[in-house]
């Protein structure tokens, strides 16, 4: 069986044996919002998802389980913004780039962040 989140060491490796890789139906079930928080930290570790500047999650290593857990996570983003930006009478794109910028000021050294528009680990 394939490894839940497959490397592109992995795939390449597959690739080179002749092989193609197709990720487990498995993972397309929809994530709940508990799962995907539940799998963030191991999801910024591996590489998979990092910080950006707009206060959102972002896709560095696409993957289904990748997606699902920037969808789940941004959602719920999104609403507490919104509700932040109401009860304080401020534009929803302020509380946005506040959040971003403190998001990548709190991510930890090797995981990713979003600089100028590339994706880049932390020091």
């Amino acid at each position: 069986m394939f490894p839940k989140l497959a490397t592109p060491a992995f795939i390449a490796l597959l690739t080179l044996s002749g092989l193609s890789y197709s990720e487990p139906a498995v993972a397309l079930q929809q994530l709940t919002l508990q799962q995907a928080m539940d799998q963030l930290h191991q999801a910024k570790a591996d590489g998979w998802v990092g910080e950006q500047p707009n206060g959102y999650l972002g896709v560095v290593r696409d993957s289904a389980q990748a997606r699902q857990i920037v969808e789940q996570i941004n959602e719920a983003r999104r609403k507490e913004y919104a509700r932040i930006a109401d009860e304080n009478d401020i534009a929803v794109a302020d509380v946005e780039l506040l959040a971003g910028k403190r998001a990548i000021e709190r991510t930890q050294s090797g995981h990713y962040i979003k600089i100028d528009g590339q994706w880049k680990k932390k020091p």
